[in-house]
């Protein structure tokens, strides 16, 4: 394993003594949603198509391959969506159908192993070391896990194989759609030293921007620094961004994990100082959070604003809710509300983030006595 962990001693902390070589699958199905709409209706297929939204108004939940040739992506504004593709086709999400095609997936999944870690509806990690079929190639087993997933689903699944998580993660996207790529352990720091650090999974824009003014715009880059510039610089995320940018990741597949929130944040390329341009991003924040929701058909009790200002300090703002939520207009609801007793902004906003907790399974469209009140953390 020299060759792959090229341990020092100011590795040894980092990277312990785990010296196991995985074999991960990470399966990510193409165009999930949209994917299912085409096959189910076959006057959408070879057409571009967004699910999710409208013409006039909400966001793209998801988008077909021929969408995606425009432009179209998930999170953009369906407004937008619809100028870049005049000739796109909105329809409705369809969740009780993705959870259910999901399952059939799922089902693939176990026929060849236990070690399963779902994402999302549509990907999950696999740790295939030792499988229920005896095949000892990973390639030839993600090959067959895709060939199976087709015949009982009709659906195209893409597949990345490698000896951790992060690459098999980054290894799916490479031959998508309807491929496989397979990282081994002695490609692995070469790949990760020749990829731009802005397509590292985990580094979103505002971290590849900060790299970026550190002179750090590919994995050599990032391996050129020190633990210690890494943590200074990127607190605890950059022991973990010394370990990738060496191939490092020795994450086990977690079969068990429990979801305890969903969530999701935005960093703004510019800070913002205006209640206008943080009531949009709430708008889409809260949109993105019960999407997931939808598919995990969860939901929850507990809303929580996070906010943080130019200068990185960050504070929270939560309420826990007498019933649970229904709906995106009600997350949205609530988490503006939760904006109110921040603003005006004591300084510029860099970052703001909702999620959800106390989560638990829908329960159906139940009328909600709920009212929506201004509260302030005491």
């Amino acid at each position: 394993m020299s060759d792959v962990t090229e341990r020092t001693d100011e590795a040894a902390a980092v990277f312990g003594d785990v010296d196991v070589v995985r074999k991960i699958i990470h399966v990510d199905m193409d165009a999930f949603y949209a994917s299912v709409e085409q096959r189910d209706d076959p006057d959408l297929r070879g057409k571009p198509v967004a699910v999710g939204g409208s013409a006039a108004r909400g966001v793209v939940a998801a988008a077909s391959y021929e969408a995606r040739q425009y432009g179209v992506h998930s999170a953009m504004a369906s407004v937008t969506a619809k100028r870049r593709c005049p000739d796109l086709i909105f329809v409705k999400p369809r969740f009780e159908v993705y959870r259910a095609v999901s399952a059939q997936i799922r089902t693939v999944f176990a026929e060849h192993t236990d070690l399963i870690e779902p994402l999302s509806l549509d990907e999950a990690y696999l740790d295939v070391t030792e499988n229920k079929q005896g095949i000892a190639i990973a390639t030839t087993l993600a090959q067959t896990i895709r060939d199976r997933i087709k015949a009982v689903t009709g659906l195209n699944a893409s597949a990345g194989i490698s000896y951790n998580k992060f690459l098999a993660k980054m290894a799916s996207d490479l031959n998508k759609p309807n491929g496989q790529a397979v990282i081994t352990p002695a490609m692995g720091p070469r790949f990760v030293a020749e990829l731009p650090v802005k397509k590292f999974h985990g580094v979103g824009p505002a971290t590849a921007a900060k790299m970026a003014r550190l002179g750090i715009a590919t994995g050599a880059d990032l391996r050129e620094k020190s633990l210690g510039f890494l943590q200074a610089n990127f607190g605890k995320s950059g022991g973990w961004y010394y370990r990738i940018a060496r191939g490092i990741d020795h994450r086990a597949v977690e079969p068990s994990r429990e979801r305890k929130s969903v969530g999701a944040e935005d960093t703004f390329s510019d800070d913002i100082f205006d209640i206008a341009p943080a009531t949009a991003e709430i708008k889409a924040l809260a949109e993105k959070v019960w999407r997931h929701c939808e598919a995990k058909d969860l939901t929850g009790r507990t809303v929580t604003l996070k906010v943080k200002y130019a200068d990185f300090r960050q504070i929270t703002r939560a309420r826990t809710l007498p019933a649970a939520l229904r709906n995106a207009a009600e997350l949205e609801q609530w988490a503006n509300a939760l904006l109110a007793t921040v603003f005006p902004f004591e300084k510029g906003v860099r970052l703001l983030g909702v999620t959800v907790s106390s989560l638990e399974q829908r329960s159906g469209d139940a009328p909600s006595d709920t009212q929506l009140v201004l509260w302030r953390e005491p």
